[in-house]
């Protein structure tokens, strides 16, 4: 039910963020999140890395994340999307909770290997 046992830290590589929660919601909220596009550069928010932490508990779904700056013009933006694209996958009544977090800071090393090609990096 939680990402704990032996592959916990490969599918935590695989999606660049932490997981708790049934592993039936588990690939519905990634697939959520990959569908939300940073207009600033025109990739998931998932391989630009601004996911930290997916927690389930109950009936609430908690988000931690972050931007590449505190300054990002496009945060209310980003943070609409994913509220209309989580509604989508969860269930009925299924409470949403989207913290952004400063520390640790977003840097380059958080973009996917995508990403990376993507930027020519």
């Amino acid at each position: 039910m939680t990402s704990d046992g032996p592959n916990a830290d490969d599918r935590h590589a695989a999606t660049g963020f932490a997981y708790t929660g049934p592993e039936a919601l588990r690939e519905p909220i990634e697939q959520a999140l990959r569908r939300v596009i940073d207009p600033e550069i025109a990739l998931s928010i998932v391989d630009v890395g601004l996911i930290y932490a997916v927690d389930i508990v109950a009936q609430r779904l908690h988000l931690r994340m972050t931007m590449t700056s505190a300054a990002c013009p496009v945060a209310d933006v980003i943070l609409d999307d994913i509220d209309t694209e989580l509604d989508r996958v969860l269930p009925e009544g299924m409470q949403v909770e989207l913290e952004m977090v400063w520390d640790p800071p977003w840097t380059p090393e958080r973009l996917s290997p995508e990403a990376r090609i993507f930027m020519g990096w």
